[in-house]
């Protein structure tokens, strides 16, 4: 192969490729960081049966599965806890749903934030819960919407699980309450 200016600059644009690509070799794999790099769940591997149905909701991959009682899974991407002190993990429950569900700060959200406001109603269009709220059986936990579609696939919520609002109404349909959930 003849080499000039071409090869050359070719070869100089690909050279940060070539070597990052060998960086993310080691010796379990290759190491993805990308949001490509999730892995689904067996819900097998979590619940004993599927019951009136199952959503897991991966912090680290900031996806969430849905099974519905005959085996269809739907996946979605999510907002997450912005810290692992604001993470809560293991076995839970739908408890109740609400359609343009009202949303007031916890106590701990307003010692943080004391600029935000006590209450904002349902249906408004600054409401952090979006247009559907799945809560779940522990205080101050939801899986609900969100209008600041900009925080999917970023941890950016105080502890909820977040998705776009058209995906949470999808999950809200499926999701009767009694719906088995796990946070992993």
């Amino acid at each position: 192969m003849r080499f000039n200016r071409r090869v050359f600059v070719a070869s100089a644009l690909a050279a940060p490729f070539i070597s990052s690509q060998a960086a993310w070799a080691t010796e379990d794999g290759p190491v993805r960081n990308n949001i490509s790099a999730f892995r689904t769940q067996n819900w097998q591997d979590h619940f004993d049966s599927l019951g009136v149905g199952i959503i897991i909701a991966d912090t680290n991959a900031r996806i969430l599965q849905q099974w519905t009682p005959d085996g269809q899974m739907y996946l979605y991407p999510t907002s997450v806890p912005i810290s692992d002190e604001l993470t809560r993990r293991g076995y839970t429950e739908v408890v109740e749903k609400r359609v343009n569900p009202r949303w007031a700060p916890t106590p701990s959200m307003r010692k943080r934030n004391p600029e935000w406001p006590a209450f904002v109603p349902g249906g408004d269009p600054t409401n952090p819960l979006g247009t559907r709220a799945l809560y779940l059986s522990w205080q101050y936990y939801r899986i609900h919407g969100t209008q600041d579609t900009r925080k999917i696939g970023r941890r950016a919520s105080n502890g909820c699980i977040g998705l776009y609002n058209e995906n949470i109404e999808a999950v809200y349909e499926r999701a009767p309450v009694g719906t088995q959930v796990k946070l992993i």
